[in-house]
């Protein structure tokens, strides 16, 4: 970028606002399930393992979700990919919310995780791709605060929803959804907010560099050119088209040779471990741990909307500062921070403290320091280091670990609290955070002010 570039801000704010929207509904459907764990366990007479599959069902639709976008994503372009999440999402909530029994709300929270795992790919990706060098890094963060957003979101609706099913009565179907079985309007509430990102959604461009890649060069000049001016348009699309004709067309396994073997196992190491620090255990059993800590249900919801307001209010701390001090900075102070928060938690659970407040404190400290750190920066990071002609597949198998990571979080969290303890869980999680750490500190290349040409071309130096 130069000075006489002259960014259209209203333009990129809509293609950024758009594909965010696909985080929000990432947090709120990761968010409105903790609020439903205890009806719908009660109500089904579910055990540990079974409590972890509803949690998790979504998760495996993640994973399938994810596996097949590396090509879909090549072969139909980020557009098309980010309406079909949207669908399979609408098709979920409501499934969700009307669910005549428990096998077909595992098949609805499945359908759903596959347009939540879709998402998780395109959305940061097509921003990453959209945006000007000097703005990435705060444009791909969005996506991490909408996630945050929705995650707020999900605790008051679930909260407002939990509290007014026992002050209210109601009358015909909405008393069956909100009053009598209260989970199935916290699933309900997602429909608005997929139905907003799939109209949105059709108004939006096409990706630049997928339609440089599919040799579409005089549409992606167009875009560009809306974006920043005809002179941004002419060296960026001369960088691109450089860039593709001079990488190689890779194959699977070539991801994993030569000089992409580095970026693809950072960004699979940053994703798995993102997961293992254990924020997902947080989110999704927030009011179960904080049940362990001595609070009560309603007061346990309470307190997982003060973590879900930390989480938002230090998303925007990496907003300012991502593209200011770098993504390394955030990454190592954020983590250890993380760590310390993990080990402090650990040791008052250990000592059997009664102090419920007292250990809501280093849960909060460990959320803030996550916001602003693993959160937005390992979604930065994932977007941004691959070269163009094989990003769709390289930031596929990124999330797909991230997916993996996060299902046996969800699947084998209840197991681990019940059987080992509170203590010895969040010790787990501290030492996985350590070795993520270690990977921040030594293996992670600063990106701050390169294009995505320029990390191409740094790792092929």
């Amino acid at each position: 970028m130069t000075n006489k570039d002259k960014i259209n801000f209203r333009f990129l704010g809509l293609l950024t606002i758009t594909a965010a929207l696909g985080g929000f509904l990432f947090g709120f459907d990761t968010a409105v399930i903790s609020g439903t764990i205890s009806f719908v366990k009660n109500q089904y007479a579910m055990n540990a393992m079974m409590e972890g599959w509803y949690v998790s069902s979504a998760l495996a639709g993640c994973i399938l979700g994810v596996a097949g976008m590396g090509k879909l994503s090549n072969a139909l372009g980020r557009k098309k990919v980010m309406i079909l999440s949207a669908l399979l999402f609408i098709v979920s909530v409501t499934g969700c919310a009307f669910a005549s029994g428990v096998s077909i709300l595992i098949i609805s929270r499945l359908i759903g995780g596959i347009g939540i795992g879709i998402s998780s790919v395109i959305c940061p990706m097509y921003i990453s791709e959209m945006a000007p060098t000097q703005l990435r890094g705060k444009l791909v963060t969005y996506y991490q605060l909408a996630i945050t957003i929705g995650i707020l979101v999900a605790y008051f609706s679930n909260a407002l929803i939990q509290t007014e099913a026992f002050t209210k009565d109601s009358a015909g179907w909405l008393a069956q959804i909100f009053t009598l079985e209260p989970w199935r309007g916290m699933f309900a509430v997602g429909i608005i907010p997929a139905l907003v990102f799939v109209l949105m959604a059709f108004f939006i461009p096409e990706s630049p560099r997928w339609l440089a890649l599919n040799n579409k060069t005089a549409e992606a000049g167009r875009i560009l050119t809306s974006i920043a001016g005809s002179n941004y348009a002419k060296r960026e699309l001369s960088d691109i088209q450089n860039a593709i004709s001079q990488s190689e067309k890779s194959r699977l396994a070539d991801l994993f040779s030569g000089q992409l073997k580095k970026p693809m196992l950072i960004g699979i190491l940053l994703a798995a471990l993102s997961q293992f620090s254990g924020i997902n255990a947080i989110i999704y059993y927030g009011p179960s741990i904080l049940e362990k800590a001595g609070f009560q249900l309603g007061d346990a919801l309470g307190g997982q909307v003060t973590i879900g307001i930390v989480n938002m209010l230090f998303t925007v701390v990496a907003i300012y500062y991502i593209d200011r001090v770098g993504r390394r900075p955030l990454l190592q102070w954020g983590i250890g921070g993380a760590i310390f928060s993990l080990l402090l938690a650990a040791v008052l659970f250990a000592t059997e403290s009664t102090n419920a407040w007292l250990i809501l404190f280093p849960i909060v400290l460990f959320i803030a320091c996550f916001a602003f750190s693993f959160g937005p920066v390992t979604w930065v990071v994932v977007s941004e280091i691959f070269p163009t002609r094989i990003r769709g597949e390289a930031v596929a198998i990124s999330t797909m670990s991230l997916w993996l990571a996060n299902w046996v979080v969800g699947q084998f969290f209840p197991v681990l609290l019940n059987s080992s303890g509170a203590s010895f869980t969040f010790l787990v999680f501290a030492l996985f955070s350590a070795y993520a750490l270690y990977i921040a500190w030594k293996k992670i290349p600063e990106t701050k002010g390169k294009s995505l040409e320029e990390i191409e071309k740094f790792w092929s130096e």
